[in-house]
């Protein structure tokens, strides 16, 4: 039943916008202050205010719109978008409706290791965002608290061209990189400063006409999105195929529980009566400050990656992974830079680094791991003063407490022997005492060697010279 559809999908992305000041007023963006504290009369609608364009939200859009391949418009305005919400002072939300500043983009994803998919960008626009509603659970009471009226947004708009969960998580991940990478939003999903709405319809294969769609809102993490397309994909499937009818709605995703729920009918733009916005000017741009906008955008991760294949020889699965986040690229060139072993930085980036950040749910830069700590752990290893095993002991230990590598080593007496001596009478001690797997060894049964390596390794505490190891156990059995 499944197998006979598709779902199409469109993705409209908000993201917060990391000025220091709000969009019309100059009220603080900073997050976590008591409510209705960074709010003043402009930003919470009061009569008689006028507002005033903050210029690094025009600046940090078209830097958006260039790096995702977008027209940048010379003339734009600013519209009002009506309706009405607790949490929205005025009764309006300014936005722009037909003359946004970039449209006609593009950005690639990676479907999977070895294929791409360009997905279209419809529009980014420049708004204000809403405040907030705080439901007490206890007395059933609902709060709002204006803080966050007039934080400047980008809404980022794609085509209908996504066809999976998997391309849907693939497209906000790689909008996220390049938001990090432009350093204009912090992109904290758990903050709600980037966030996403699916819109979600499904068809029979083969079909050119689109279904009804419903709009998903306010998603802030990937799981979120994966979990959500995957309920409302089957979702609708089901409805229609039980000779239901799918209507055009907002809808809601609980995470906890796994399912999505109907908020009210979804409205049309005629719906909102837009109107320009009387107290702001259109929005000039010229192609002197455009060209200046662009020579200052950093290098991006399709660039950086490609070069860290070129310079680095790093398999180009490794640089995509490391290029995807802006933090991990900066602390890849750093350690890089102090150690000059590019392969084996990737490679605990990619392991071992990797999963830890992963179940604590932190970015790299966030551990207690640095360049400096990570390039002295390698170093050890590149000079044989520590084993490979012994290394990860080290790393571990590194992570909890955020100790150089060097102190760990000394403290546990961690050394590497390397002393060929004293590792031969460890090696001759157990040739000695396992006579069967010496005698397996000799009638051709290679793995024996690998118990007595095991055996060598465990007498010594794991400290002796693995290749050291190996070279005498063989010259021993051969003998």
């Amino acid at each position: 039943m499944y197998d006979d559809y598709e779902v199409v999908i469109g993705l409209e992305v908000h993201a917060e916008l990391s000025t220091n000041t709000k969009i019309y007023c100059n009220c603080t963006t900073e997050f976590g202050a008591d409510p209705n504290t960074h709010c003043c009369p402009i930003c919470t609608g009061m009569p008689g205010t006028l507002p005033v364009l903050n210029e690094k939200v025009v600046e940090y859009a078209i830097k958006m719109g260039l790096a995702t391949n977008c027209e940048i418009a010379r003339f734009s305005k600013q519209d009002r978008k009506n309706y009405f919400y607790p949490d929205l002072p005025k009764a309006y939300q300014v936005s722009q409706y037909d003359l946004p500043l970039c449209e006609h983009g593009y950005i690639e994803i990676n479907v999977d290791e070895n294929t791409k998919k360009k997905i279209g960008i419809t529009r980014i626009h420049i708004e204000e965002d809403a405040g907030k509603l705080i439901h007490d659970a206890y007395t059933g009471d609902t709060l709002v608290d204006m803080n966050r009226c007039a934080v400047p947004l980008i809404e980022i708009v794609s085509e209908p061209d996504i066809r999976s969960a998997k391309e849907a998580v693939s497209y906000m991940q790689t909008l996220k990189s390049i938001l990090e990478y432009l350093e204009i939003c912090d992109c904290k999903m758990q903050e709600g400063s980037l966030r996403c709405d699916v819109n979600l319809s499904v068809r029979k294969k083969g079909d050119t006409k689109f279904g009804t769609r419903t709009e998903t809102k306010n998603l802030n993490s990937f799981k979120s999105i994966e979990h959500s397309i995957e309920f409302e994909t089957k979702r609708q499937i089901e409805e229609l195929e039980n000779g239901g009818t799918i209507y055009q709605e907002t809808r809601r995703f609980d995470d906890v529980k796994g399912i999505g729920y109907a908020m009210r009918s979804k409205e049309d733009a005629h719906d909102y009566r837009y109107f320009p916005e009387p107290d702001l000017a259109p929005i000039v741009t010229s192609e002197e400050y455009i060209e200046k906008i662009k020579n200052s955008l950093p290098e991006m991760p399709h660039i950086k990656k490609d070069r860290y294949v070129r310079e680095y020889g790093l398999p180009e699965y490794d640089a995509n992974q490391i290029t995807a986040s802006k933090y991990t690229a900066e602390f890849f060139e750093k350690t890089v830079s102090l150690c000059n072993n590019p392969k084996a930085v990737s490679n605990w980036i990619m392991s071992d680094f990797s999963r830890m950040l992963n179940e604590k749910e932190i970015e790299i830069n966030e551990s207690k791991i640095t360049p400096e700590n990570l390039s002295e752990l390698i170093k050890l290893i590149d000079s044989g003063k520590i084993s490979s095993a012994i290394a990860k002991k080290v790393f571990n230990e590194m992570f909890e407490t955020g100790e150089n590598a060097m102190s760990i080593v000394e403290k546990k007496g961690l050394i590497q022997i390397s002393d060929e001596g004293l590792i031969k009478e460890i090696v001759e001690r157990v040739v000695q005492n396992n006579p069967q797997s010496v005698a397996d060894y000799k009638a051709g049964k290679d793995k024996a060697i690998g118990f007595l390596v095991g055996q060598v390794m465990k007498e010594s505490k794991g400290k002796a010279n693995p290749q050291l190891v190996n070279k005498l156990l063989v010259e021993i059995l051969n003998s």
